[in-house]
C-alpha cells in the first residue's frame, strides 16, 4: 500500500506541474473538506448521499450525518445516473479492466455494469466515466465502515432524510424477535442433543466391541479345539499299536471335551454381547435421529435469522406493481392500487432507522428525489463558490405522505412482507425497475429525467460474469500522468 500510494502523489503531482491547471489546487482543498461528526458517537451507516449538483457525499446513521466529503462524479456525456442504489460488492483493491487498469482503490461496487463509489483524484469539477469519486482517505474510511447492501441515493439536488411517519409505513411483525429467539434456542437444544446422541453412540460402540472379544476368542479357541479334533480322528485310524490308538483316543476326548467347554463360554459371551449390540443400533439409530432433527432445528433458525436482514419494497406507479426484495434475492411480485395512476407519484425513499425499543414500532425516514432543473444551480460545472458547503436540504414530508396515501397495498400482499428491521426500505416512485436489476443487487432505480451516459455505454454482466477485479498483490498501472490534468476513470 506505500508503493501504490507513492505512486499514486507522484502521478498526480506530474500531472498538476504538466498542466498547471488550477483545478488541481480545488482538487487539494476538497481533499481537506472531508467531515465528520464530533458532537456524538457515530452509529452503524444506513445509507449514503451523494449530490450531483454539489459534488458532496453525505453518509447518515440512524440520528443525522455522520462523514461528509466531496466528491468528482462523471464527466458530461458520462454522467454518474441519479437514481436508487445500493452497495453490492467491495474490493479494497481494485483496477478497472475499461480504463487502463486505472487503479479504484476501496471500491465499492453500485451496479454490475461498473458504477462505483471509489478512491480517486478529485479536481473540483465532475471528471469521472461515470463511477464516484471519493477522497482516498476519506474512500478508505468509509471502506472500513460500511456493509453490503449499504442504500446510496445519487441525487440532482442536495437533499437529507427526514423523519416521517404514515400509516402505509410497515412495521415489525408483533413477536417477531420471541418467535427468532425461540428457534435459535430450539437449534441449539437440538444441537445438544445431537452430541450427547453422538457420544451415547459412541460409548455403546465400544461397550458392543468390548463384548465382542470374548466372542471372537472362544470362536477361536473352538476352531483351534476342532482342529485338534480332527486331527486325532485321523491319527486313530492310521494308528497300528495299542498305544498309539490309546494316545489318538485320549487326544480325540480331550478335543471334545474342550469344545463342549468353549462352546458353553461362547453361548455365554453370545448372551452377554447380544444386548450391546441392540444397544449401540439404537443409538446409532438415535444418533441419526437426532443430527436430523439437528439440522432441521438449524435450518429453521437460519430462516428465522433471515427475518432480521432488511427488507426492500419496491412500489412502481410505471407496472402498477409492488416488488419484494431480501438479502440481494426476489422474494415475490404482486399488483398494487395506485389511486389516479396517471399522476406522477415522485420518487421516494423511505428507510427504517431505528427501533423505539424491544419489538416496539421502527422509526422511519425518507429522502425524496427532485429534478435538478427546479434548481438555477443545477449545472454542477457552473456552481457558485461556498455552495459545496451549504447545508442539505430536507426532504419534503408532505409530499411523501401524499404519495403513500395514494397507494392501496392487498391485505394478503402485506401479508407476505416479511418482518420489517433497521436497514429495511421501501422505494416509491413514477420509475420502472432499471435493467441494473438483477442477481446480487437490491433495487436499482434511475432517474429518466437526468443523464444517464455514465451507464448507458456500458454492458450491463451479472454477478458471476462480471470481472474487472484485480489480485491483490498486483502493482497498479498508472501510464503516462502528462496526457490530461488527471486520468478519468
Amino acid at each position: 500500500m506505500p508503493i501504490r500510494a507513492a505512486h499514486l502523489a507522484i502521478a498526480v503531482l506530474a500531472a498538476l506541474i504538466a498542466t498547471g491547471d488550477p483545478a488541481g489546487a480545488r482538487g487539494r482543498g476538497s481533499e481537506r473538506s472531508v467531515e465528520a461528526v464530533e458532537s456524538r458517537t457515530a452509529g452503524e451507516p444506513i445509507m449514503a448521499i451523494v449530490s450531483l449538483q454539489r459534488q458532496r457525499i453525505t453518509v447518515y446513521d440512524a440520528n443525522g450525518w455522520i462523514l461528509r466529503a466531496p466528491v468528482s462524479s462523471g464527466q458530461k456525456g458520462r454522467e454518474t445516473p441519479a437514481g436508487i442504489f445500493s452497495v453490492i460488492q467491495k474490493d479494497a483493491e481494485h483496477y478497472s479492466n475499461i480504463y487502463d487498469d486505472a487503479y479504484m482503490p476501496n471500491m465499492q461496487r453500485l451496479t454490475w455494469s461498473g458504477i462505483a463509489l471509489h478512491g480517486g483524484p478529485l479536481p473540483g469539477y465532475p471528471a469521472s466515466h461515470g463511477c464516484i469519486r471519493m477522497p482516498f482517505d476519506f474512500a478508505a474510511r468509509l471502506f472500513d465502515v460500511t456493509d453490503l447492501g449499504l442504500r446510496v441515493i445519487v441525487a440532482p439536488t442536495d437533499v437529507a432524510p427526514v423523519e416521517i411517519t404514515h400509516p402505509l409505513l410497515f412495521q415489525p411483525k408483533p413477536g417477531a424477535g420471541a418467535l427468532i429467539a425461540a428457534r435459535i434456542a430450539e437449534a441449539d437444544e437440538a444441537a445438544r442433543k445431537a452430541d450427547q446422541a453422538r457420544s451415547a453412540a459412541a460409548s455403546a460402540f465400544r461397550e458392543a466391541s468390548k463384548a465382542m472379544v470374548p466372542v471372537r476368542t472362544a470362536e477361536n479357541l473352538k476352531l483351534r479345539a476342532e482342529a485338534e479334533l480332527a486331527t486325532a480322528e485321523t491319527a486313530r485310524a492310521s494308528a497300528i499299536s495299542d498305544d498309539a490308538k490309546q494316545q489318538a483316543e485320549d487326544a480325540k476326548a480331550r478335543a471334545a471335551a474342550r469344545i463342549a467347554e468353549l462352546e458353553a463360554q461362547l453361548a455365554a459371551a453370545k448372551a452377554e454381547l447380544q444386548p450391546k449390540l441392540d444397544a449401540r443400533a439404537a443409538a446409532r439409530e438415535a444418533a441419526e435421529a437426532a443430527q436430523t432433527a439437528r439440522a432441521a432445528a438449524a435450518e429453521a433458525a437460519r430462516q428465522a435469522a433471515r427475518e432480521l436482514e432488511p427488507v426492500s419494497v419496491l412500489i412502481s406507479r410505471k407496472t402498477q406493481r409492488l416488488y419484494v426484495r431480501q438479502g440481494f434475492e426476489p422474494l415475490f411480485d404482486a399488483p398494487v392500487t395506485i389511486v389516479d395512476p396517471d399522476r406522477p407519484i415522485g420518487t421516494h425513499v423511505f428507510t427504517a432507522m431505528e427501533r423505539t425499543g424491544g419489538d416496539a414500532k421502527i422509526r422511519w425516514s425518507v429522502v425524496s428525489l427532485d429534478d435538478a432543473s427546479v434548481d438555477s444551480d443545477a449545472d454542477p460545472h457552473s456552481r457558485r463558490r461556498g455552495v459545496q458547503n451549504a447545508k442539505p436540504a430536507s426532504s419534503e414530508p408532505e409530499s411523501a405522505k401524499a404519495a403513500l396515501d395514494r397507494i392501496v397495498i392487498p391485505q394478503d400482499v402485506l401479508d407476505r412482507i416479511p418482518g420489517i428491521v433497521p436497514r429495511s426500505s421501501l422505494i416509491v416512485t413514477d420509475e420502472a425497475l432499471s435493467t441494473e436489476t438483477g442477481k446480487g443487487t437490491e433495487f436499482v432505480v434511475l432517474l429518466s429525467g437526468e443523464p444517464q451516459g455514465g451507464i448507458k455505454f456500458r454492458r450491463r454482466a451479472p454477478a458471476t460474469e462480471f470481472g474487472y477485479a484485480r489480485p491483490r498483490e498486483r502493482q497498479p498501472f498508472w501510464g503516462s500522468p502528462f496526457g490530461a490534468p488527471f486520468s478519468t476513470w
